[in-house]
């Protein structure tokens, strides 16, 4: 499956030349926008005809509530589900705009991950790495207990696993909101970051938390280089996670696919945070109330891989000074 992705200098709606026709394109950014603020990220493709499309809303991102993905934008080129453009006939080159409203409104970083997406309905296991077993210290937190939390947010449970994983992800970082900021959450709460991460990702258009770029922006809050991605198999999570990076993955299932899972879900997100010696994978799985799960690597990159899922959707969080491993153009 072709995949890149672009660091793009925010400010600059240069026409990039993606190098593959591409049906479809997800940007990312991290920025600052307090109370009253906000950033508009949009962009405009160009087909291989060479005809330019309107240009697409992707997103209205706050740090406060109000933030929201746009619908209704579908034409005779594509359309925008939540945080993707998704082409009705590929395209070549893309160009990126974010625009920052309000004093204090700052983009930081912009980002674009374009992919050509082909049909697979299962997808064959890579082969497992010799090397040593290697799981990351990554906090446990589990969605579970936080049922019924905050209705308005979309109400915890089995809808929180994205800023759930989020949160998981900057606690492992050493980042994530002080004392002050989360005052307002009851004192009894089991975990008052995750009710924090709901509210800092929550999509009122969408009316959900599980929109990709947002959850990318709320961890630049917390001083994170943050994208959203496609990977190619578990050897590349392998890569990330022995460079000491977990990484949040999102996929979908049913209870049978993903033995020791326990659930059936039309899309999911948890942390990849290790391998056994096998090459199995061990993840802090939110909707586990122990959260630490071992799943089987070819079933894991079956439902996480296939295009009925999540065509291999990650999003990767790091410290600005923590390097990346190298990457054949993804990340």
């Amino acid at each position: 499956m072709p995949v890149s992705y672009t660091r793009l200098t925010p400010g600059h709606d240069t026409l990039v030349e993606l190098g593959f026709a591409a049906t479809e394109l997800v940007p990312s950014w991290t920025a600052d926008a307090p109370e009253g603020t906000w950033i508009e990220v949009s962009l405009q493709a160009r087909l291989a005809t060479g005809e330019l499309t309107k240009w697409y809303v992707m997103g209205r991102w706050s740090e406060e509530p109000g933030r929201a993905s746009v619908p209704g934008q579908g034409d005779e080129h594509g359309d925008v589900a939540v945080d993707t453009f998704v082409a009705k006939t590929p395209v070549t080159a893309c160009r990126v705009r974010a625009a920052a409203h309000g004093a204090g409104a700052r983009v930081r970083s912009l980002g674009l991950m374009a992919s050509a997406v082909p049909h697979r309905p299962s997808v064959p296991p890579s082969p497992a790495s010799s090397a040593e077993p290697v799981t990351l210290d990554v906090p446990r937190y589990s969605q579970r207990a936080h049922t019924g939390h905050h209705p308005e947010w979309d109400g915890g449970g089995a809808h929180w696993c994205s800023p759930v994983s989020v949160a998981m992800v900057l606690a492992y970082w050493g980042r994530g909101p002080g004392p002050a900021e989360l005052a307002w959450v009851a004192p009894d709460d089991p975990c008052p970051a995750v009710d924090h991460a709901a509210r800092g990702t929550y999509d009122r258009s969408y009316q959900g938390t599980g929109n990709w770029p947002f959850n990318v922006a709320y961890a630049g809050r917390y001083g994170l280089d943050g994208l959203v991605t496609r990977l190619h198999s578990a050897v590349e999570l392998e890569r990330l996670v022995r460079a000491g990076v977990p990484v949040v993955t999102s996929l979908s299932f049913k209870e049978h696919e993903l033995p020791g899972s326990g659930f059936s879900t039309g899309g999911h997100l948890m942390v990849v945070a290790g391998f056994t010696a096998g090459g199995d994978i061990v993840a802090n799985d939110p909707a586990d109330p122990q959260v630490r799960k071992v799943y089987p690597r070819a079933a894991f990159e079956n439902v996480w891989l296939r295009s009925s899922g999540s065509a291999g959707i990650v999003y990767i969080l790091h410290p600005p000074g923590h390097r990346l491993p190298p990457s054949d153009g993804n990340w």
